[in-house]
């Protein structure tokens, strides 16, 4: 197959890692992968609710639930390596998980900081490293790292998510300049606010009106709002798409403040 386009195995199903696949985006990806024909290997660094998550999945032959940190390069290898004993190829890579900390930058204490960078950061050019040699050995794929609108605009109080999500969206194109010639595209995708279980927790009234007079389509999005463009850039209909930061945020990106007064 020529450069630029994914190969994957004509006799088996491809095969898709996914981290911070326990809950969330994560998990809404790993099911529309699965829905797709693909086997998933999902990490996360919370075994219990990743494993309840697999059982309730219940697709034992095409799921892999692998417990990793992915700030540790020792704890990312051995991960692959599982990986690779179990489903023997790899062809695409989804580089989710990640963590946050908000709090004003005057109080963010260098340990948040640190722990956000390895996680958001420092996380994807590991597991993506570590899982090059299979995707070349494959004939190429696709990695999508999710970034978010947060490392597109900057926002209050979150000084280490910002930086870490533009640095991961900087890296995306670092990946797809040095990647494509071995037929290996790299994308991400940057949401916006989303339906989340931790955001319908922790998001007040207020805040939530305040996010709808922003977004031109006036509301939050949903996982698999998210997982529908992870899902589309991984396979061949996205076969020359690479070095992209989509958002997928409703037009939060595009536009300026938002003001109720205004809106007809």
């Amino acid at each position: 197959m020529s450069k630029g386009k994914n190969q994957m195995s004509k006799t088996t199903s491809p095969v898709v890692l996914v981290t911070g696949a326990a809950r969330g985006i994560g998990l809404a990806t790993t099911k529309q992968f699965l829905a797709a024909g693909w086997r998933v290997a999902m990490l996360d660094i919370d075994s219990e609710t990743q494993d309840a998550a697999v059982t309730k999945l219940a697709e034992p032959e095409n799921t892999l639930a692998l417990t990793c940190d992915v700030a540790f390069p020792e704890q990312v290898h051995r991960s692959m390596d599982k990986l690779i004993n179990r489903f023997g190829q790899l062809n695409g890579v989804v580089n989710n998980a990640g963590t946050a900390v908000f709090s004003p930058l005057a109080e963010t204490t260098y340990d948040e900081w640190s722990r956000v960078l390895a996680v958001n950061l420092s996380g994807p050019f590991l597991v993506t490293q570590a899982g090059l040699p299979h995707l070349i050995a494959a004939g190429g794929g696709s990695v999508v790292n999710i970034t978010s609108i947060s490392g597109l605009r900057a926002s209050t109080l979150r000084v280490a998510y910002g930086v870490s999500k533009a640095g991961l969206a900087q890296l995306t194109r670092q990946q797809a300049a040095e990647l494509g010639e071995h037929g290996i595209r790299v994308n991400a995708v940057a949401p916006g606010p989303v339906d989340t279980a931790m955001a319908k927790k922790v998001h007040s009234a207020d805040i939530r009106s305040a996010y709808h007079d922003a977004i031109p389509l006036n509301r939050y999005g949903t996982e698999d709002e998210i997982a529908n463009m992870v899902l589309f850039l991984s396979g061949p209909n996205a076969s020359y798409i690479t070095g992209q930061i989509i958002a997928v945020d409703g037009g939060f990106a595009s536009t300026g403040i938002g003001l109720p007064s205004l809106r007809q």
